[in-house]
């Protein structure tokens, strides 16, 4: 009887331990199913959502909101799991949430900086100041956002040099990827030059632009030109504009540059540069005759 007893006690704790086992397996089966079900429902929302949309820039802004909120379900998901893995095991989890109040707390005030982190990512985020795709400016840093989270943004810029900028040391975001921007040329002529002549030469290469296949997508409007902004010691600075689409300024830019080159070439239009004099220190009186130019570009050179 005594061996009954203690082989039914057995089988017993051994009958325990396999639902026990089983209730494990099947907890964290549902917690990857349901890890699964939550990516595909955020990627049939985020397409769903896109499909009237034309809107480049908020579909940059729903490939965002889905990482975090990915991230966001998968934390939370994770965390349900575990704690039901460790109460079925018979770990109860009323005192661990309880130290993770207090522990909460404490972490709280020691690691401000990254509540901090938390609270500006998800406020960006909010109020939709920067996307993923965007080219900013953000704690003195730019370049194109690879990633944001809602502790960090990713940022590469024009070297490759990769950034990584916490949320909460952001107090200002400037954003050049947004509806459209501009494309801002300063060009020095000479003096003597007829600046009406000057005019009509940058509107001849930016109407030849407009009407390129290639970059007259790329411009919205005709050049706008400001006039003289400026009389430098050795050029006239005027002063125009193209309104362009979104990062497309640089493009825009380094074109017109290139065209006006050629133009003014061809117009006999000068292009002036600072030159250079040197004098021989000889007296006081400044009677000193300049250096023959073999010996000034000499001096350049130097």
């Amino acid at each position: 009887m005594e061996y009954l007893k203690a082989l039914q006690t057995y089988l017993g704790e051994w009958q325990g331990l396999a639902v026990t086992a089983l209730h494990v397996v099947l907890i964290l089966g549902l917690t990857w199913l349901a890890l699964g079900l939550s990516r595909k429902a955020l990627g049939r929302l985020r397409r769903y959502m896109q499909q009237d949309l034309g809107d480049l820039e908020r579909l940059k802004r729903l490939d965002t909101l889905e990482r975090v909120f990915r991230y966001v379900a998968t934390v939370i998901i994770t965390l349900v799991g575990v704690m039901l893995v460790l109460s079925e095991v018979g770990i109860s989890i009323a005192p661990i949430l309880a130290t993770a109040g207090v522990l909460g707390i404490a972490i709280g005030f020691g690691a401000q900086s990254l509540v901090k982190d938390y609270f500006n990512g998800f406020f960006l985020l909010l109020e939709n100041q920067v996307r993923q795709g965007d080219v900013v400016e953000v704690a003195g840093k730019g370049g194109l956002v690879e990633e944001m989270t809602l502790r960090y943004i990713r940022l590469r810029d024009y070297e490759g040099t990769v950034h990584y900028v916490p949320n909460g040391t952001i107090d200002s975001v400037s954003n050049r990827s947004r509806g459209f921007a501009f494309a801002l040329i300063d060009i020095g002529v000479a003096y003597r030059e007829d600046l009406d002549e000057v005019y009509a030469v940058m509107r001849e290469v930016a109407a030849a632009m407009r009407a390129d296949p290639e970059l007259g997508a790329k411009i919205e409007e005709d050049i706008d030109i400001a006039g003289v902004d400026n009389w430098a010691d050795s050029a006239v600075v005027v002063r125009c504009r193209f309104k362009v689409k979104p990062l497309e300024q640089w493009n825009v830019r380094r074109a017109f540059l290139y065209r006006l080159k050629k133009a003014f070439d061809a117009a006999g239009i000068e292009i002036p540069y600072p030159h250079l004099t040197l004098y021989a220190g000889q007296d006081k009186e400044g009677n000193a005759a300049p250096l023959p130019l073999q010996l000034q570009r000499q001096g350049k050179a130097l």
